[in-house]
C-alpha cells in the first residue's frame, strides 16, 4: 500500500516498518512545511501520523481505510526535525479498529512527544486489487 501512497512519499516520508497491527514512518520537517509563526504546520504532523497509522491497520491484509481520527498536538515542530511515527494497534472488533500514533522527534537527550494521534478505522474489502 505505500508504495502506491504518493501523497505520503512526496513528502518525503519513509516507512521504516510495517506489520501484524504496528508500523514506524519517519519524516524531516522541510522549509515548505513551515507555517508563518516558523512551526511545524499541523497538517503535516497529522499527515505523518496518518500515514504510520494506514500503515498499522492495513499490515492484516484486507484493504482498510480511516472511519476517524483526532490529535493532540503536545509541542511544535521545528524545521529540521526529525519526527518518528509510531503505529501501535489498541483493538480490532468485527471490521473496525483503534490505533494510537505517538509522534516524536529525535533529539541529543531522547524523544520528545510532540503529538498523539488516534485513528479509528474500518475494513472495506477482503483483498487488495492490484492495477
Amino acid at each position: 500500500m505505500f508504495a502506491l501512497d504518493q501523497a505520503s512519499r512526496a513528502l518525503g516520508i519513509e516507512l521504516a516498518e510495517a506489520g501484524d497491527g504496528r508500523a514506524v514512518a519517519t519524516m524531516t520537517i522541510t522549509e515548505s512545511m513551515v507555517n508563518g509563526h516558523a512551526i511545524a504546520h499541523g497538517g503535516y504532523l497529522f499527515l505523518l501520523a496518518d500515514t504510520a497509522f494506514a500503515c498499522a491497520c492495513n499490515s492484516h491484509g484486507p484493504v482498510t481505510v480511516a472511519s476517524g481520527a483526532e490529535i493532540s498536538f503536545v509541542a511544535a515542530g521545528r524545521l529540521g526535525d526529525h519526527l518518528v511515527a509510531t503505529a501501535d494497534e489498541r483493538t480490532r472488533y468485527g471490521r473496525n479498529g483503534i490505533y494510537d500514533v505517538t509522534v516524536h522527534r529525535e533529539t541529543p537527550g531522547g524523544p520528545e512527544v510532540v503529538a498523539e494521534f488516534r485513528g479509528r478505522s474500518r475494513v472495506v474489502e477482503k483483498t487488495r486489487e492490484r492495477s
